[in-house]
C-alpha cells in the first residue's frame, strides 16, 4: 500500500462500502472552510475555562521546570521528560506576563496544548485523506475536534498532545512521499523523506517513545517484496533519515546532554520516581508500576476507557468500523490503522501502570475507525433508500453522519468544562462520573480550592495532609498562607503530629494502599467540614482534626 497512494484513495472510496455523497465533488474552498470551523471549534472548546481546574502534581512539575529554565537556562529540571513542550510551555508563560493579558499561570501553561489540539484537526484530515479520502478524513477530523476525551487530553500540560501532533505530522510527510514518488516522476520524494525525520525528531523531542517509529516503518517495510513498488529508500536514504532525525532531536531538547538528565532518566527508568503505591480504578485499588505487567492495573483498562468515555454513536461506528479494517475492499490504508492500533496496545496494555491520558496518541485511530464505521453506515442507508432521488439519498448520509457530531457537540457541552468527567450511558452516565478512573477524571483539579478555603480557616502554622504536598503547598503560597505546614497524607510520622485544628484533605482519585485505612475510616465516622464538587461531581473533602478524627488517625497512621 506504501507504494501506491492513488490505489489507497481509490479503494477508500469504492461504492461497496463508502459514499462520496453520490459523487457530488467537495471543492477544496468548502474543504478548507469547513476545517476552519473544526479548528476555531474545536480550539473554543479546548480554552474555554481553561483555569476552571487548578493545577495537578504533573502539571506543576511543568511549571517549576518553566521556572528553571527562566532562572537558569537549558536545566534537567523534569529531566525524565524532554523539553520541547516545556520550552514552549515557557514561551506561553512569557508572553502572557508581557502582554499583561491577565491570564492565569494555569491558563498560559495550558494554552499551547490547546493549540496543538485544535490543529490536530487539520493532521488527522490530511492523513485520513491520503488512506481513505476526503469525506472519511473530514468526519475524523469532526470527531476529534468536538469529542469531549479528545478534548479533555488537550487541556492539560503533559506531553501527550504534542506527542501525537508530531507523529502525525510526521505521517503525513510520509504518505505524501509515497504519493509523490507512486504518481509524480518529475517530482523527488526526498524532501518529503527529510520532513518526515525532522518531525520524527520532533516526536522524540516531545516526548520517549520510540515505539510510534515502528508504526511507520512496519507500514513502510510489508510491500516492499512487492514489485511495483517505487516507494524505497534505500541504505543510504535511511541512514540520511535517523541522521536527520538526531540532529532535530538534539536541537529540540539539547537538555539531553547534561549529565543531570541521564540521572533523571535513570531514576524515571528505574521506577524510583513513583510517589504512589497504588491505582485506584473501578473502585479497587491496584499496583502501578510498570513491571508489575499483568499483576498491576487490569489489561482491559484501555478497552473499558473506549467503552464508557466516548460518545454512544462514537463508540458504535467504532464497533461497525473495526471488523472493516480486516476486509480488503477497505484498502491498503486500513494497514496504517492496523499497526497504529496494534503497537499502541502492545506497548501499554500489558503493563502494570497506566493512566487514561496514554490513550490521546492512540484515539484518532479510534476515532478514524469509528468514521470509516459511520460512512460504512452511511452507504448502506443510501442503497437501501435507493428509490429516493439522489439528493434525497445524499440529504440522507449527511444527516446521519452530521448526527455524530452533533452527538459528539452535545457530549462536551454537556461535560464543560470538566470534560475529563464526561461518562456515556453505557458506563452509567453522569451517576458514574469519576467512577471508573478516578485519579485522571478529577487529576488534583479541586485541590486548589480546598488550599485557598483551607487557608481563610486554619490558625497560623497549622498541619496540612495531602497525598498533593507540592500542588498543596504551591497554592497556600498563593493564597499568602506560606506558614501552613504542609505534609504527605502517607507519611504515618508527620500524621502523629497532627493535632485539633489541623486538617486533612481526601481528594477523590489519591487513593492509595498507603492510606485506604485512614480514609476509610474518616469517610465511614468523620464529618467534613469542606465539601467540594466539579459541577455537581464530589470531588474533595477536608476534614479538620478533632478528637474523632485524631483517634482515628491514631488507628489508621501505620
Amino acid at each position: 500500500m506504501a507504494a501506491r497512494a492513488d490505489a489507497i484513495v481509490t479503494a477508500a472510496l469504492r461504492p461497496e462500502l463508502f459514499t462520496d455523497i453520490n459523487s457530488i465533488r467537495i471543492s477544496r474552498r468548502l474543504v478548507l472552510v469547513i476545517l476552519s470551523m473544526l479548528v476555531l471549534g474545536g480550539f473554543a472548546f479546548r480554552v474555554s475555562s481553561l483555569s476552571a481546574d487548578g493545577l495537578s502534581e504533573d502539571e506543576l512539575n511543568k511549571l517549576n521546570a518553566v521556572q528553571d529554565y527562566r532562572e537558569h537556562g537549558i536545566t534537567a529540571a523534569n529531566g525524565e521528560h524532554p523539553m520541547l513542550m516545556k520550552t514552549i510551555q515557557t514561551v506561553s508563560v512569557l508572553v502572557s506576563e508581557k502582554i499583561g493579558s491577565g491570564a492565569s499561570v494555569e491558563t498560559a501553561l495550558r494554552l499551547p496544548s490547546t493549540i496543538f489540539g485544535a490543529f490536530t484537526a487539520v493532521l488527522i484530515y490530511l492523513l485520513v485523506a491520503e488512506l481513505f479520502g476526503i469525506e472519511v478524513a473530514l468526519l475524523s477530523a469532526a470527531l476529534w475536534s468536538f469529542d469531549p476525551s479528545a478534548i479533555a487530553f488537550n487541556r492539560i500540560a503533559k506531553e501527550d498532545t504534542f506527542l501525537l501532533f508530531f507523529f502525525l505530522l510526521a505521517n503525513v510527510f510520509w504518505l505524501r512521499g509515497q504519493r509523490v514518488a507512486e504518481s509524480q516522476p518529475q517530482r523527488s520524494p526526498e524532501p518529503f523523506y527529510w520532513a518526515t525525520a525532522a518531525s520524527y525528531g520532533a516526536v522524540m523531542a516531545s516526548k520517549y517513545l520510540p515505539q510510534l517509529l515502528a508504526i511507520t516503518i512496519s507500514y513502510y517495510w510489508i510491500f516492499q517484496s512487492i514489485p511495483e513498488t517505487k516507494w524505497r529508500l534505500g541504505k543510504k536514504r535511511m541512514l540520511t533519515f535517523f541522521a536527520i532525525m538526531g540532529a532535530t532531536f538534539l536541537v529540540l531538547n539539547p537538555a539531553i546532554l547534561l549529565p543531570a538528565t541521564w540521572r533523571e532518566m535513570g531514576l524515571f527508568a528505574g521506577q524510583r520516581l513513583v510517589g504512589h503505591d497504588g491505582y485506584e480504578f473501578m473502585g479497587k485499588l491496584y499496583t502501578h508500576r510498570l513491571t508489575e505487567w499483568l499483576r498491576g492495573v487490569p489489561w482491559y483498562f484501555y478497552f473499558l476507557f473506549v467503552a464508557v468515555k466516548l460518545p454512544l454513536l462514537t463508540v458504535a461506528g467504532f464497533l461497525v468500523g473495526l471488523p472493516l479494517l480486516f476486509r480488503r475492499r477497505l484498502g491498503d490504508g486500513r494497514y496504517f490503522i492496523l499497526f497504529w492500533l496494534f503497537f499502541w496496545f502492545i506497548t501499554f496494555t500489558f503493563t502494570g501502570g497506566k493512566f487514561t491520558r496514554y490513550c490521546t496518541v492512540m484515539l484518532p485511530a479510534v476515532l478514524i475507525t469509528a468514521a470509516i464505521g459511520v460512512q460504512y453506515v452511511a452507504r448502506s442507508f443510501a442503497r437501501r433508500f435507493s428509490f429516493l432521488s439522489q439528493a434525497g439519498t445524499a440529504f440522507m448520509g449527511a444527516g446521519l453522519v452530521s448526527l455524530v457530531v452533533i452527538g459528539s457537540l452535545l457530549a462536551s457541552a454537556s461535560a464543560a468544562p470538566h470534560y475529563r468527567l464526561f461518562t456515556n450511558v453505557i458506563g452509567g452516565g453522569r451517576a458514574n462520573a469519576g467512577y471508573y478512573f478516578p485519579h485522571d477524571e478529577f487529576y488534583d483539579a479541586s485541590l486548589r480550592d480546598a488550599i485557598f478555603e483551607i487557608s481563610r480557616r486554619a490558625r497560623i502554622e497549622a498541619r496540612v495532609a495531602t497525598e498533593s504536598p507540592t500542588v498543596a503547598a504551591y497554592y497556600a503560597r498563593q493564597a499568602n498562607r506560606p506558614d501552613l505546614n504542609i505534609s504527605w497524607l502517607s507519611d504515618s510520622e508527620s500524621l502523629r503530629q497532627l493535632e485539633e485544628g489541623d486538617f486533612i484533605i481526601d481528594a477523590r482519585g489519591r487513593r492509595y494502599f498507603s492510606n485506604d485505612l485512614l480514609i476509610s475510616m474518616l469517610r465511614q465516622s468523620a464529618t467534613p467540614v469542606i465539601q467540594l464538587t466539579l459541577d455537581g461531581v464530589p470531588s474533595a473533602q477536608v476534614f479538620m482534626i478533632d478528637k474523632t478524627s485524631q483517634s482515628i488517625v491514631i488507628t489508621a497512621a501505620p
